[in-house]
């Protein structure tokens, strides 16, 4: 049986390129509709809101409620917030139009793996869904709502989807006030890999402090459950030499602002800088 052409839910696509003009010039060469899709429409993204930074107004958040973030991260974001300011941006660090990122993390954590659980072979599927039975039914926490969305029913899906919905029209709501969201897009930099094949008994450090592996998720979730485009860019190193970048995260369709934004964020501070060799 060959699949017919699909969206997949969730799924995140996008090239890694060394300057922002790079990343504009492969969005112009990549982005469109599919085969199927090309034949009632055509794609036309808008152009970037600005094209010099002290026009643009920035919402820095670098915090989020169910993860702490590292103070290497949240300290490079906050200077970069600084020098933005002294740029002329409109800089402002809470709004509130910006929606509950613990309640977005919890629909994006759900959705998520009802997708990977459609691949589970049916007798993981089961005896999961025979535990996640005995669950109480208020527990929130973020492993939690990832196993129950493995084996979530198309009626809870459809709940849980609007849920989303309404999260879609909160983003809209804030990108009137604001053209771009600045967010860190892990918790950490760069981390040592852990492939013990149970993802459940994996655990991230930060700042000294162990934390569930997969609750880092929480931060690409910002952009990828509404469906929002994003631009991810150096910043500086830590004193360790690991690169520590910013997620730009941009409106509905207006991937070419983050990326512009990006850019002149190049321009004024500098950008990508080769690591040394060995690193």
């Amino acid at each position: 049986m060959t699949p017919l052409p699909r969206e997949v839910d969730l799924a995140v696509i996008g090239p890694l390129a060394r300057t922002a003009s790079d990343l504009a010039l492969a969005l112009d060469v990549l982005a469109g509709p599919d085969e199927a899709e090309g034949v009632p429409y055509r794609l036309a993204l808008p152009p970037p809101r600005h094209d010099d930074l002290k026009s643009f107004r920035v919402l820095v958040v670098d915090e989020h409620p169910l993860l702490p973030t590292a103070a290497s991260v949240q300290g490079a974001i906050d200077r970069l917030a600084d020098r933005l300011g002294k740029a002329g941006a409109t800089v402002a660090r809470s709004s509130p139009h910006l929606p509950n990122l613990a309640k977005a993390a919890r629909i994006y954590m759900t959705l998520l793996t009802s997708i990977i659980g459609a691949d589970w072979p049916i007798d993981q599927y089961r005896r999961l869904g025979q535990i996640m039975a005995s669950v109480p039914e208020g527990a929130d926490d973020l492993d939690t709502l990832r196993g129950r969305g493995v084996v979530l029913s198309h009626r809870d899906w459809i709940s849980t989807d609007r849920l989303r919905g309404g999260m879609q029209q909160q983003w809209r709501d804030l990108f009137r006030e604001w053209d771009v969201v600045l967010c860190p897009p892990m918790p950490t930099p760069a981390f040592p890999h852990d492939h013990s094949p149970d993802q459940r008994t994996r655990h991230i450090s930060i700042d000294g402090t162990d934390h569930p592996y997969q609750d880092q998720l929480v931060w690409p979730g910002v952009a990828t459950m509404p469906g929002l485009p994003a631009t991810t860019m150096p910043l500086e190193r830590t004193a360790d030499g690991l690169p520590v970048g910013v997620q730009i995260v941009g409106p509905y369709f207006e991937d070419r602002t983050p990326i512009a934004f990006a850019g002149l964020v190049e321009r004024e501070f500098g950008g990508f800088v080769a690591p040394p060799l060995g690193l």
